[in-house]
């Protein structure tokens, strides 16, 4: 059984006769101890707290009857991992809409939100230890007056909280509706006149700090932990 947070791409998985809600990952309506497996795939890294990252995970693990296993992927900034890109970098040199992408710094779909091949009152996991794990792991950057940085299509991270822009294909707008428009990089003032984008929070993981929250958790032990592909991924078992 499948659960997400959009009514849109569950009322698709009706459609193909799968079993399928909508619902809250912090959430999910079912009895404690009621799964021999959860999957949670491009879901954690769009909480915007560590509690709620953490609170998610707990939530994964409550579901899970004793000796059951979880699956997490979670988006990583390391995009580079032992001098192999991932193919999130690789796919900007080989897209069609290479020109359009550059030119625009929109972003399609990102990848590890198409499927598997792409933090609260935990005793070991402190808001210190997490900004130390960003300082000493990532080199990321602060963000400075509350204003999250705008990632660009197919590029590295810099940030490990940005926003990831959307932009909407396929779609039609009458000729009175005004079209959002986007600055060209490199200095440039031409504005573009686009199709709708819509900006998607994430939080990028450090190695090792999904392992990290995880292991923080006294109900689960951490089986593997591994990166695939531009994501850090964890396999849990309940104790």
């Amino acid at each position: 059984v499948g659960c997400d947070r959009s009514k849109n791409l569950v009322d698709i998985c009706g459609e193909k006769h799968f079993q399928a809600f909508v619902c809250d990952a912090l959430s999910v309506p079912m009895r404690s101890g009621s799964c021999d497996a959860c999957i949670s795939i491009a879901v954690i890294h769009h909480f915007s707290t560590a509690e709620r990252r953490l609170a998610t995970i707990r939530e994964l693990a409550r579901l899970l009857r004793p000796g059951g296993t979880a699956l997490i992927y979670v988006w990583a900034m390391e995009q580079e991992y032992k001098n192999q890109k991932s193919k999130y970098l690789k796919e900007k040199n080989g897209s069609k809409n290479k020109d359009k992408e550059m030119n625009t710094g929109t972003a399609q779909r990102p990848l590890n939100d198409q499927g598997p091949d792409n933090r609260s009152q935990g005793s070991a996991w402190s808001d210190q230890l997490l900004n130390d794990l960003k300082d000493e792991c990532c080199g990321a950057k602060p963000v400075a007056d509350f204003r999250l940085p705008v990632h660009t299509n197919r590029t590295s991270f810099h940030s490990q909280d940005l926003l990831v822009p959307w932009h909407l294909k396929g779609g039609t707008k009458k000729k009175e509706e005004s079209l959002d428009t986007v600055l060209v990089p490199g200095g440039s003032k031409e504005l573009q006149e686009l199709s709708p984008v819509f900006h998607r929070y994430y939080h990028v993981f450090c190695e090792g700090e999904l392992e990290a929250v995880c292991g923080s958790l006294d109900c689960v032990r951490v089986q593997k932990s591994y990166y695939d592909q531009g994501n850090w991924c964890v396999i849990l078992e309940k104790l």
